[in-house]
């Protein structure tokens, strides 16, 4: 599936693990237990790759300086504020922002699975979110060893979603910068 975005791959995971999950047994609980170890494992291969990324951040320590100007809130009237911090700081925090989103995710399907009885996310859900892990520029920098440039050059761009449109880039151009310091929308340096 090379060549496709990562959101058209998503969908047809999901409509290929849909068919699968027709076909497996849920009803009996080997089957189950096995499924429920595949989201388990599939969840600790992510935790494994988030605790590696961390200590390649630590490592590397990199404290250049970067400066940019983060969007305001949607739907906000007030322009975005200047973020300043290092790229340390910056990796540690999408590393923590991508290390929630996975919690927040197995929370709710924990709370699918066990509340409310639903089998067959389990299976798309152990694919997907390690699809994901694998595919987010903190893995493509830390682990893969790719440059960052392009696409990778920090502050990230959002990733494409469905309301991502309405919600500004990060922008880290000289004159967003500049007009962002004059107009006094800094806040504190992160360190």
């Amino acid at each position: 599936m090379a060549g496709l975005s990562p959101q058209v791959t998503n969908i047809v995971i999901i409509l290929g693990m849909m068919q699968v999950a027709k076909k497996v047994p849920f009803e009996d609980p080997d089957v189950l237990n096995i499924v429920r170890g595949i989201y388990l494992l599939s969840n600790l291969i992510i935790m494994g790759f988030y605790a590696y990324i961390k200590t390649q951040i630590d490592k590397k320590k990199d404290l250049t300086t970067l400066k940019y100007v983060e969007p305001a809130p949607m739907g906000s009237t007030e322009e975005g504020k200047l973020v300043t911090t290092t790229i340390h700081a910056y990796d540690l925090a999408q590393l923590k922002q991508a290390f929630r989103s996975q919690l927040m995710g197995m929370a709710m399907m924990t709370f699918m699975h066990l509340y409310m009885k639903y089998t067959n996310p389990l299976l798309i859900q152990s694919i997907i979110p390690l699809k994901s892990a694998v595919e987010s520029n903190l893995f493509k920098i830390h682990v893969l060893g790719h440059p960052a440039v392009g696409d990778l050059k920090r502050p990230f761009k959002a990733a494409a979603g469905f309301m991502s449109g309405m919600q500004g880039a990060p922008e880290s151009d000289k004159k967003a910068i500049e007009a962002a310091e004059r107009a006094g929308r800094g806040g504190a340096k992160e360190e």
